[in-house]
């Protein structure tokens, strides 16, 4: 039986894994500016930067929501199948297709392909049981990363040692893509999923040492007046019904439930708004680098290596996820604070990019500035899923992302695109080393006004204590565990 059990948890992993891999083993993205500026595709910068770039993140804001729907209702494996897809599409149509208006329906493909991403993080969660998900959580988002370093090095050593031309690196990343279209349709179907096809038993009551708990004993912590004072607590309505296949008006409703009760809870909120702005700003740092050292370092008269900085900055931003759990920080009482300073640094590293114009600062600043985003990413994940059960976590993590390509799209329409300002490289940088400069001030003054609200508890607390016991009560801030 047991042998059964992990041959039903390896299957699906191990296919999962090398899907993972091999969709982001591309060798061509380090260097798609340079391949779409140069005599492949013969668009000029201002085409690639204000008419092109933005279509990817249009069409993610728009695709996002219906694919989330989609990917539940279906039950995973499809919306896997379609994102291998648009994924070969997407780079049949880099290599072949002219023009910037096919290239912009690329971008929307592309847009299909990374919306679609929820498929893949979801999936194992609904053919393996919850005593494995966080082992295999962690198999299949860490094989991403190995596959997206491994692709960009791989890219730069064929481009520098190898000689090997830019449309050839398109057409490698293209047979990967084929390689891992192959995976999904060997995935088991799965029976259940989160929403539309709830397993048996999801409609009991469950008692409150169970995630509501958790999330009120959270929001306890920062404002010490509990959400409710029941003793149970049951899911949504819809479930409580006991129909375990429910319709979009349930589905709906469900996930409006929760997601004002969630967002009642403070110290969530404030994680949740991080993520919102820093992902919208470092979306567009990442999608436009590279339109930037073309500009410092251009690729027709320089050797470039931005295969070499993607792959340092995805290790390094690796490894300052790994370290989020040995860093000594008690994040309840300092959360606010580190936010305000590690936002600021990120500010730092834009500005150097843009002002200094040295192409290996430009790198350097960039490594620093993806793997400052990976660890305190990492940081605002672990916050927010401590205080939830899986199914508020699918609902909290795709809202946010959600903001995040609002706020995004408005940026983009603003500043980028060549129906708003239009703005050039350079200008672009500069605001957004303004935007995270502004994140830093508001979590500098959130972070104040949480320290002052804090000692002003402590000094009524102990006020009100009898003196006799001082001693055996410790003070409110010192009531986190670290």
């Amino acid at each position: 039986m047991l042998c059964e059990s992990s041959m039903s948890v390896l299957y699906p992993t191990l296919l999962l894994c090398v899907y993972g891999f091999f969709s982001n083993l591309r060798p061509s993205e380090p260097f798609l500016t340079a391949y779409l500026m140069g005599p492949d595709k013969n668009l000029t910068e201002t085409q690639v930067v204000n008419e092109l770039y933005p279509i990817w993140t249009y069409s993610y804001l728009v695709l996002l929501f219906p694919i989330f729907l989609a990917t539940d209702y279906l039950c995973y494996k499809p919306v896997l199948v379609l994102q291998a897809t648009s994924l070969v599409v997407t780079y049949v149509m880099l290599l072949k297709a002219q023009g910037l208006l096919a290239m912009q329906l690329l971008e929307f493909v592309f847009g299909l392909a990374t919306a679609s991403d929820v498929a893949y993080y979801s999936y194992i969660y609904s053919v393996v049981e919850p005593a494995h998900y966080q082992r295999v959580t962690g198999y299949c988002r860490s094989i991403t990363l190995f596959g997206s370093a491994a692709g960009s090095l791989t890219g730069q050593l064929l481009l520098s040692v190898a000689k090997v031309p830019l449309l050839h690196l398109v057409a490698i990343t293209l047979a990967s893509a084929a390689v891992a279209f192959v995976a999904p349709w060997f995935l088991p179907m799965p029976k259940r999923s989160l929403f539309f096809h709830m397993s048996p038993g999801a409609a009991v009551e469950r008692p409150r040492s169970s995630s509501t708990a958790l999330m009120e004993k959270a929001e306890d912590s920062e404002s010490k007046v509990p959400l409710n004072s029941r003793g149970v607590a049951t899911i949504s309505r819809s479930s409580e019904a006991g129909s375990h296949k429910n319709g979009l008006l349930d589905v709906l409703r469900m996930l409006f439930d929760d997601f004002l009760q969630c967002y009642r809870c403070r110290p969530l909120l404030a994680w949740s708004l991080w993520w919102a702005l820093a992902t919208c700003g470092y979306f567009q740092v990442i999608n436009y680098a590279q339109a930037l050292w073309e500009n410092v370092r251009p690729s027709q008269d320089y050797e470039i290596y931005n295969g070499y900085v993607e792959t340092l900055s995805t290790l390094l931003g690796a490894l300052a996820a790994l370290l989020v759990g040995y860093l000594p920080v008690c994040w309840t009482v300092w959360g606010e604070l580190a936010l305000c300073v590690l936002s600021l640094l990120m500010a730092v590293c834009v500005f150097v990019m843009d002002t200094l114009r040295n192409i290996w600062l430009c790198y350097g600043s960039y490594v620093l500035f993806r793997a400052t985003y990976m660890l305190l990413i990492t940081v605002a994940t672990y916050q927010i899923a401590a205080s939830l059960n899986m199914q508020r976590y699918a609902l909290v993590f795709g809202v946010n992302t959600f903001m995040a390509l609002l706020l995004q799209t408005l940026l983009t329409v603003v500043v980028v695109d060549s129906a708003g300002l239009g703005l050039d490289v350079f200008a672009q940088f500069l605001i957004y080393g303004g935007y995270f400069a502004v994140i830093s001030a508001v979590f500098l003054l959130a972070g104040l006004c949480k320290l002052v609200s804090r000692r002003r508890s402590e000094q009524e607390a102990l006020a009100n204590s009898p003196i006799d016991t001082e001693s055996d009560s410790p003070p409110v801030g010192d009531a986190c565990t670290c």
